[in-house]
C-alpha cells in the first residue's frame, strides 16, 4: 500500500513538473513586467527615431514562413509594427522584441493597449490615428477601403489627448505596469507622432506637411495594405480576424518587448534560458538591418554567440530584408526605397536557416555580412 502511495505520489510530482515547463498560454500582469524589466538591458543609442518599417515586401515571404513553423516555438524580433504581421501568420506561443531603444518597448507598449482597447480595426485606427471613426464602416472592408475611408479625416486633439490618458490609464492602472516619467513622456511623443502624421506616417515620423512627389520611405498605410507573393494581403490589419487573432495574443501577454542590444550580455540570454526552461525552440527571429550595424564593428561576433545560446532546430530562421538593386543585395537603412511604389529598388525579404550560419561561424567562414547573406541553405 505504501509502495503504491510513494508511486502514485512520484507521478504526479512528475507530471506537474512536466506541466510546470510548458510555455503558459497566458502570462499574468506581474509575469509579463517581470520579464520586461529582468530580461532588458540599459537603453542605448540609434541615430533615428523608428515609428514605422521602412521595409515593403515584409508579407512576401508568409507562404514560405509558415510553412512547418506555424502555431508552434517562439518567435523574436526588433522594430515596430511589421513583427506582428510575422506573429499573426506564425501564431508562436510567445513573442519577445528585443530592440536597443527603449522607445521601442514604450511603442509596442502602446499597441498593446490600443489592441486590448479596441472593438475592432476602425476603432484602433481611429485610436492610433487620433481621427474619429468614420460613419458606416463595416468589419468587412477590405484593408484598403479601411485606409481610404480615413485617408481625409483630420486629426482631433480632444481625441488625441483622450487616447494618451486611457492608454497611460491601462497600462498603469489595469495592467500596473510601472511605466517611468520618461516612459510616459515618450509614450506621450510616440502617440503624438501618429496623431500628426495619421496614415501617412513613415519611418522616421511625420512628414514636412503634404508630400507633392513621391516618399522614399513606405508610409504606415503602404506597409498595410502590401501583399505577399500570391497578391494577398496579409499585413496584421488585412482582416478582421488578423486583426482579432494579434488582440487576444496582446490579451494574454505574449508578446513581451524588451530592450536589448543584439551583441548585449542579458537579453538574449535572458530569453534563451527562459525558452530552453520551458521546452521551446525559436522558431523565427526577424533581424531587420541589425546585422549590418553590428558588422560596422567586432560587434556581429557578439551577436552570433548570442543567437548560438539559443534553443534552435532544423527549421528556425533568420527573416531579413534585403535592398535589390539588381546586382547586388544590401540590408535595408534609413535610405531604403520601396519596390511597389517607387522605381529603382525593390526589397527582397528572405529567410535563412539559423543552424547553417552558426556552423559557417563556428568554422570562421564568415567575415563580412556579405558572407551571411550568402548562406541561404
Amino acid at each position: 500500500m505504501k509502495l503504491r502511495i510513494a508511486t502514485v505520489f512520484a507521478l504526479c510530482f512528475f507530471l506537474s513538473i512536466g506541466s510546470a515547463e510548458e510555455l503558459s498560454t497566458r502570462l499574468t500582469d506581474a509575469a509579463f513586467w517581470k520579464l520586461v524589466t529582468d530580461f532588458s538591458e540599459p537603453s542605448g543609442r540609434f541615430p533615428s527615431d523608428n515609428f514605422a518599417s521602412n521595409e515593403l515586401a515584409i508579407q512576401k515571404i508568409l507562404p514560405d514562413l509558415v510553412r512547418g513553423r506555424k502555431a508552434a516555438g517562439a518567435y523574436l524580433g526588433v522594430g515596430p509594427e511589421q513583427n506582428f504581421t510575422y506573429i499573426v501568420a506564425l501564431k508562436p506561443k510567445i513573442s519577445f522584441i528585443i530592440d536597443i531603444r527603449r522607445q521601442n518597448m514604450v511603442e509596442h507598449l502602446m499597441y498593446k493597449a490600443l489592441f486590448e482597447m479596441s472593438a475592432d480595426r476602425a476603432d484602433f485606427l481611429s485610436r492610433l490615428f487620433s481621427r474619429p471613426r468614420p460613419a458606416d464602416i463595416g468589419r468587412s472592408l477590405t484593408v484598403t477601403a479601411l485606409f481610404e475611408a480615413y485617408r481625409e479625416v483630420e486629426p482631433d486633439q480632444k481625441l488625441f489627448e483622450d487616447t494618451y490618458a486611457a492608454v497611460l490609464n491601462h497600462l498603469t492602472k489595469d495592467h500596473g505596469f510601472a511605466l517611468t516619467q520618461d516612459d510616459q513622456n515618450v509614450l506621450g511623443y510616440i502617440l503624438r507622432a501618429f496623431y500628426i502624421g495619421g496614415p501617412n506616417l513613415g519611418y522616421a515620423g511625420p512628414p514636412p506637411g503634404r508630400p507633392t512627389a513621391p516618399r522614399i520611405l513606405p508610409t504606415f498605410e503602404e506597409l498595410m495594405i502590401d501583399t505577399d507573393q500570391d497578391g494577398r494581403q496579409q499585413s496584421f490589419l488585412a482582416t478582421e480576424e488578423n486583426f482579432l487573432t494579434l488582440q487576444e495574443i496582446e490579451k494574454n501577454n505574449l508578446i513581451v518587448p524588451i530592450v536589448g542590444d543584439f551583441a548585449g550580455p542579458t537579453a538574449f540570454h535572458s530569453v534563451g534560458d527562459y525558452l530552453k526552461k520551458h521546452s521551446a525552440v525559436v522558431s523565427a527571429l526577424y533581424t531587420s538591418n541589425v546585422e549590418q550595424y553590428l558588422f560596422m564593428s567586432e560587434d556581429w561576433k557578439g551577436f552570433y554567440k548570442n543567437v548560438s545560446t539559443l534553443p534552435l532546430d532544423a527549421k528556425s530562421v533568420f527573416i531579413r530584408p534585403l535592398i535589390n538593386t539588381g546586382d547586388i543585395r544590401v540590408g535595408p537603412g534609413p535610405y531604403s526605397a520601396s519596390p511597389q511604389f517607387r522605381t529603382g529598388f525593390h526589397f527582397d525579404t528572405l529567410i535563412f536557416p539559423i543552424k547553417n550560419l552558426l556552423t559557417a561561424f563556428e568554422a570562421g567562414s564568415i567575415q563580412t555580412y556579405y558572407d551571411a547573406i550568402a548562406i541561404r541553405n
